[in-house]
């Protein structure tokens, strides 16, 4: 019987890749499937085996393990040069969103607030 292996749903195409080649290499039989055409599905490699399960897994893991390392790596290297990613960075490079973001706040604390404001007598 098949088993879930690894979940796709906001995973970068190059870990989902490298996941793929893994298993590949190790000869482990896997399918895939995707979150169709309105993203509803379940995007996920499954093991066919579940004999081979526990080795994917473990693959896996270590997989995952190594590539956090290199990321954490590598943005601490991008910090000490100053090119990191914050957030006023992401603003300026993309005002948009956070301007739609903070508009929605308001808009939600407004509504959420407003009930309990016109109840005080003035």
């Amino acid at each position: 019987m098949a088993k879930i292996l690894f979940r796709l749903r906001q995973v970068p195409e190059e870990e989902a890749d490298d996941v793929r080649q893994l298993l590949d290499q190790h000869a482990i039989d896997w399918y895939e499937t995707s979150a169709g055409k309105f993203q509803i599905s379940f995007p996920a490699i499954w093991v066919r085996d579940d004999q081979d399960e526990p080795r994917a897994r473990q693959l896996i893991e270590s997989y995952q393990h190594k590539r956090t390392q290199e990321l954490r790596i590598e943005h601490a290297e991008r910090q000490a040069r100053g090119e990191a990613e914050t957030f006023i960075s992401r603003v300026i490079s993309n005002p948009l969103p956070v301007l739609l973001t903070l508009l929605f706040v308001v808009f939600i604390l407004y509504v959420s607030i407003t009930p309990f404001v016109s109840l005080v007598p003035r």
